[in-house]
């Protein structure tokens, strides 16, 4: 339960972090939040965590750039640059906790 709630708080606090900030986004500003959140979604994928959400979210955000909506691709990015972090710290701590899991 502790894992699931600091996760929430994790992510909520990163989207919250991440929609404040209002700007006319560039190509090369959703280009660089694409990068920065396929960056992380390759390193949730090498700790075997990837989540499917974050997987989505990217998708749409290459999706949006390409249309030439920067604003809207820097902000999905940011979102799935959020999720991925929260698969990262779940693969962590799950990777510390699982011995308590285990009848001895």
């Amino acid at each position: 339960m502790r894992t699931r709630t600091l996760i929430g708080i994790a992510v909520a606090a990163a989207i919250a972090g991440f929609t404040t900030a209002s700007f006319a986004a560039t190509a090369d500003d959703s280009k660089a939040a694409i990068e920065k959140a396929e960056a992380a979604d390759k390193q949730a994928a090498s700790l075997k965590n990837q989540w499917t959400t974050a997987e989505k979210a990217l998708k749409k955000a290459k999706a949006a750039a390409a249309a030439g909506q920067f604003d809207e691709a820097v902000k999905l990015a940011q979102e799935a640059e959020a999720l991925a972090q929260g698969s990262i710290a779940q693969a962590t701590e799950q990777e510390k906790l699982w011995r308590d899991a285990v009848v001895r």
